[in-house]
């Protein structure tokens, strides 16, 4: 059976999200296809638009988990999972899947890293992209926090890990 990976991060009206941000996510959809694991995301703009062509780039597969309807998957999504159930969602996008990397991000991001860490399923984040990312990858954000998430600089890493942490 193949791997759910879920990527986690900021939508393209994000006036913080970085032009490095996109890159990174872009490899890290590239990554997840290049494990023959499948993307799963919330199937938006911004950063899951970006690892969702990543993985395209490579002949991946891709899931888009969307708040309401099926229009609004972005370009590079195989198979749009329409919810209505707005932020909701986010709930099943991460118990689908078997490791979640977070990517910059704000509060929905927050929400989604949070339900991954609640129900244990094994939680990357990537230093140097911005918002939850960054602040989560802080020694003294996370400190006394019995549940922290693992911290990599690359997508390469980031992908390798959840696929390790998932087997």
């Amino acid at each position: 059976m193949k791997k759910l990976i879920a990527v986690s991060g900021s939508d393209g009206d994000d006036v913080n999200l970085s032009t490095h941000a996109l890159k990174v996510a872009e490899k890290v959809g590239y990554y997840i296809a290049e494990h023959q694991a499948v993307l799963l995301c919330g199937g938006r703009t911004g950063i899951m638009e970006a690892a969702s062509k990543g993985a395209k780039n490579n002949n991946g597969l891709t899931i888009g988990i969307l708040p309401f309807e099926k229009s609004e998957a972005n370009d590079f999504i195989d198979v749009p999972i329409p919810t209505g159930m707005g932020n909701a969602r986010d709930y099943l996008l991460i118990n689908g899947a078997d490791a979640v990397i977070g990517i910059g991000g704000r509060w929905g991001t927050l929400n989604e890293i949070s339900f991954a860490m609640c129900i244990e399923k094994p939680t990357i984040v990537i230093k140097g992209t911005g918002g939850w990312a960054d602040l989560l990858s802080d020694p003294k954000i996370v400190k006394g926090f019995e549940k922290k998430p693992y911290v990599v600089s690359s997508a390469k890493k980031a992908v390798e890990m959840a696929v390790k942490l998932s087997e």
